[in-house]
Parts: structure tokens; sequence; C-alpha cells
């Protein structure tokens, strides 16, 4: 159950649709559901906003779905599966219904939501080897209700790419910005948004890169306000940090 769906519960109380016992009855349900080798949070949604995630590394297929079913069954209308195999998504697709996404390594089981505010988040790639880090934080936020915008492969190395989509910059409410190698793209971003700008290094570059610790050293020491750090190929991070942005003052 997420905020909105509590405020339907009580409107319909307030409303007489449901008599208080119903309504408590709803409530009942614990916050998590015990599975032997998994606790599904339930009440995730309300206490911050976004239902609970899986994370499918290192869990099986099954084990997944276990999970997934819970979660559905407790009233969740959506379920973000991160981090998955296309190998394991074949197997989980036998077990239960799936959308993949296999650039971003998710999968969705449940409804993907239409947006539910007009703000837009811009995920910006340095290069094409960045998308498959920009896909999981673009599809993480789109399944969080969001309205997303890809400019992939504008790196600093032609700047003039990314200079001709400053109107795109400026109008969005938050912004990703994925980038290996040194990663300038977030500095350069930085000094044209407005609004925050989420910093996401990734493991792309040569050898002195040290798989993403370069790129994270320079975003760290950024000379633009404004920029927001999270860690190394953590796309899934970028993309729920900048729902939450996208949403204050919506709930």
């Amino acid at each position: 159950m997420d905020r909105n769906e509590l405020r339907e519960l009580f409107q319909k109380t307030a409303d007489g649709e449901l008599t208080p016992d119903e309504a408590v009855m709803k409530l009942r349900l614990k916050p998590f559901e015990e599975l032997g080798y998994a606790r599904p949070d339930h009440h995730r949604g309300l206490r911050t906003g976004i239902p609970e995630v899986i994370y499918g590394a290192g869990k099986t297929p099954s084990q997944i779905a276990g999970i997934a079913d819970a979660l559905l069954n407790g009233g969740q209308k959506t379920v973000i599966i991160t981090r998955l195999s296309s190998e394991n998504a074949q197997r989980l697709s036998e077990l239960i219904e799936i959308q993949y996404h296999e650039d971003a390594r998710i999968a969705i089981a449940g409804k993907l939501p239409e947006p539910d505010t007009d703000g837009i988040i811009l995920i910006a790639t340095g290069g094409t080897s960045d998308i498959p880090v920009a896909e999981e934080a673009a599809v993480t936020a789109e399944a969080c209700g969001n309205r997303v915008k890809r400019l992939y492969d504008v790196g600093v190395a032609g700047i003039h790419r990314l200079l001709a989509h400053a109107d795109d910059i400026m109008k969005a409410r938050a912004i990703v910005a994925v980038a290996g190698m040194e990663g300038a793209l977030a500095s350069v971003i930085g000094g044209l948004a407005d609004c925050p700008v989420i910093a996401v290094p990734t493991s792309v570059g040569y050898g002195a890169s040290f798989g993403g610790v370069a790129a994270l050293l320079s975003m760290l020491n950024s000379c633009a306000s404004g920029v927001s750090v999270v860690n190394i190929d953590n796309g899934f991070g970028a993309g729920y940090l900048a729902s939450m942005i996208n949403h204050i003052g919506t709930n």
C-alpha cells in the first residue's frame, strides 16, 4: 500500500463506502511477510513513497518469483527487479509475467505506471558504452511514474553535441549524468542546469580509470554546485533519487 492508496482508503471510509471495521481489516496486513528466505516489505511505499524493489543478483528465479508474487498479492502494483541477467529473466518469465529490459537488466512485474508528475527527468551519457547504466536509471525512473528524456552520447569530447540540447537541460527537473573515463560530463551539465544533477560514474574506461574510480573522484570533486554522486554503475540509485526529487510537492 502506498500513500495514494491510503488516502483513497480514508476517503472511502469518510464517504461511507467502507465501514471503520472494513478499513481496519484492510490495514491489518502486517508491514512485512515471512517467506522463510525473504521478508517482503509491504509498507515501504507508505513510508518512503516508492514500494519495495527486488535486487535480482544472487537470487534464484524461484526466489524472485516468490517475492514478486507476495508483493503483488499484498497490493503493490509495480515490482521492479534490478540486476537480472537475461538467462535468469528467461527462467523467471516461465514462473511469472514480466517485462524485461535487457539493456537495463531490469524486469517489471505488474503494471508499468503512467507518469504522475509533469516534471521531466533527463538522462544523459558521455558515450554509447555508458548506455546500460543509463538505461537502468531511465527504466527505474519510468517505473516510479516519471517522464524520462534520454540524451545519449553527448560527452565532452564533442561538447557541441551537448550544447545543442541546452533547452532540454534547462527544462529538466532533475538530471542524471552518466559517464566513465574522466567523468567530466557531470560538471559541464552542472554548470548549465538550474536543477539537481545526479552524477553516475561508470566502470567504462582504460586501465588508469581503475574500474570507474577515476570518474568517481572527478565527480566528487566537481567544481559545479548542485552535483551529487552515487556509486559506480549505480543507475538504479540515480533513477530512484531523481524520482524522489521529481515528486517533491506532489505527495
